[in-house]
């Protein structure tokens, strides 16, 4: 049994106290040629103490993230705005990690679509 309470608490250490409010994945479908899109994830703060990121990191430079600097309080709602720019035509699947202070393992969010 002490095991399992142990395993418990280094999960409960590890994982941010978060859902996200929608899909993790945006599809844009079909973008005009050198149009910018975007798209808001929004994320709902599941923990008791004030939910803080510390870096958006984009697959590359096409995708852009935007996010408040300002924690988000527990039970409250915070957002990470990406915009993505279609210069190149072709399909597209960028990835973006996302870092919550304390916690070493990123959260995953992605967009994809086709620029035509």
């Amino acid at each position: 049994m002490a095991v399992f309470a142990h395993l418990y608490i280094l999960v409960i250490l590890i994982l941010p106290a978060l859902t996200w409010e929608g899909p993790t994945t945006h599809d844009f479908g079909e973008i005009a040629s050198k149009k910018q899109v975007s798209h808001r994830f929004v994320y709902r703060n599941t923990g008791s103490d004030t939910l803080w990121i510390d870096n958006v990191r984009p697959s590359c430079g096409c995708t852009s993230p935007d996010w408040s600097e300002a924690g988000v309080p527990p039970d409250s709602l915070g957002e990470i705005r990406i915009v993505y720019d279609g210069r190149d035509e072709g399909y597209f699947y960028k990835t973006i990690k996302v870092y919550f202070r304390g916690v070493r393992k990123p959260e995953r969010l992605a967009v994809e679509g086709e620029v035509k």
